[in-house]
């Protein structure tokens, strides 16, 4: 009986190593960051159907159907998802409707439909009157699950990536590699590109496949790089912005010596080298703020002065403007003033031109000869005989009173009207030029009160009683 028993032995092991070599091994790898993405509106929506479905319950809260629902909706989003090829994207209505191809929208779109299946007639309602406090059920509802590790991450990543391979027809997120052997299959993963992957970044927690790794390292904000304005320090990139605005040495800074005409920006490590290089046109701004009427000569020879009197070390050490104004101010003091070269003024008018020359306010007064008469003095002359008597009478009369007649004063009168005697011409020709143009200079109603001044001022002439007689009489006869 004992080879019969040998035989059945041989049998079983030959069976078995047929279905090892007929057994095949999938690889199963998905993108890890949409299964995140997915996993994490799982929650959410179980606990929107959990509240839609007990909104008007007396007898049912949230909480007391939240494990029946959850079975419930992993049942029908796994049957939706494994039928979602068929119902869509085969049907006819297929090329009229505009639907995502992302595994992520596909889902989100069955968690509506679940979610929307759920809901009674108290939620309806609740959802058009009372939308806010039903939103913050639904939130209240979902951080109490997190609290007490209601359908950890874990679990619903399962879920997630199972339902990712049901909808990703075209194998875009996940690997749909099949191996023959363990060790195939090991191999394969360790090259996978959706094999996941943990970020090598000090305080990143993110988890990514190989094939998102040049994306994530892009944008990971703990990645350290090195300063984008190249300082020798590294950075993390979301420290990038402060560290470039406020600590780098090679931040771009206006100069020290901007406010008195320097218009150069410098790297904040170079202000220095900056303050020795371009020290002379920075005396030179100074200098011409305290001294505006030199030439540009006189102020380089005033900086080469101070450069040679002080010590070029200290006046480039000076931190901004005030600073090196006070070191200008000693060595001027040591200098003394600045010997300013100006442009030569203009030469006053001679003497001989100044008595050419008319006064634009003042006409000279026409000189009138002793034998001649004027216009006027024609036209009383030709005036009526008594008017001729009484003017030629006190002429020829002696003055009892005064042993010397009187002195008439005659007054020749211009065209204008402006009386002028030869005294007061010659008093005007013996003038010296200063006073001349001091009275060109005067303006012309104080030149229009003087005309009228002279014009009133009379010589007043003492008659005799007997003549004043007489000519009183001859004014009345007539």
């Amino acid at each position: 009986m004992d080879p019969p028993v040998a035989a059945k032995v041989e049998t079983k092991s030959e069976k078995s190593n047929e279905t090892e070599h007929a057994k095949s091994y999938d690889c199963g790898l998905c993108d890890t960051e949409v299964v995140y993405k997915i996993a994490q509106e799982l929650l959410p929506g179980l606990a929107e159907t959990c509240v839609d479905s007990t909104t008007g319950g007396i007898f049912k809260s949230a909480g007391s159907v939240a494990v029946d629902m959850r079975k419930e909706m992993t049942d029908y989003l796994t049957q939706r998802s494994e039928t979602y090829v068929a119902e869509f994207l085969l049907s006819e209505n297929s090329s009229m409707l505009e639907l995502s191809e992302h595994p992520y929208d596909i889902i989100l779109n069955l968690i509506d439909d679940f979610s929307s299946s759920k809901r009674n007639m108290f939620s309806r309602v609740s959802e058009w009157v009372l939308s806010d406090r039903r939103e913050d059920r639904i939130d209240d509802f979902v951080q109490e699950m997190e609290i007490n590790g209601f359908w950890l991450l874990a679990r619903r990543e399962y879920v997630a990536s199972m339902l990712l391979k049901n909808v990703d027809y075209k194998n875009a997120f996940h690997c749909n590699m099949v191996c023959s052997s363990k060790e195939e299959l090991v191999k394969h993963r360790s090259e996978c590109k959706f094999r996941p992957m943990d970020c090598t970044n000090e305080g990143c927690t993110t988890r990514y496949c190989a094939a998102q790794k040049e994306h994530h390292e892009a944008v990971c904000p703990f990645m350290i790089l090195l300063c984008e304005q190249t300082c020798p320090a590294f950075v993390m990139r979301r420290e990038m912005d402060r560290h470039c605005v406020t600590v780098c040495p090679m931040k771009l800074v206006n100069c020290a010596f901007h406010t008195v005409g320097c218009k150069s920006s410098v790297p904040r490590c170079d202000v220095q080298q900056h303050n020795a290089a371009d020290l002379s046109s920075h005396l030179l701004y100074i200098i011409r703020t305290a001294h505006k009427e030199a030439s540009d000569e006189d102020l380089q020879q005033r900086v080469e002065q101070i450069r040679s009197l002080s010590n070029t070390e200290k006046l480039a050490k000076a931190r901004d403007a005030r600073a090196l104004t006070y070191l200008i101010k000693d060595a001027e003091a040591k200098l003394g003033p600045l010997d300013v070269k100006t442009k030569p003024h203009a030469e006053p008018p001679s003497c001989k031109d100044s008595n050419n020359k008319e006064s634009p306010t003042k006409t000279e007064p026409s000189v009138v000869k002793d034998g001649a008469d004027s216009p006027k003095k024609k036209e009383e002359n030709s005036g009526s005989p008594s008017a001729r008597s009484s003017t030629e009478k006190p002429s020829n009369i002696e003055s009892p009173t005064s042993a010397n007649p009187p002195v008439k004063i005659e007054e020749n009168k211009d065209k204008d009207g402006s009386s002028s005697s030869p005294m007061k011409e010659e008093h005007e020709h013996s003038e010296s030029p200063l006073k001349k143009e001091a009275f060109k200079d005067l303006q012309d109603e104080d030149i229009n009160k003087l005309a009228v001044k002279e014009q009133t001022t009379k010589v007043k002439v003492e008659l005799p009683n007997n003549v004043r007689e007489k000519t009183e009489q001859l004014s009345s006869s007539d």
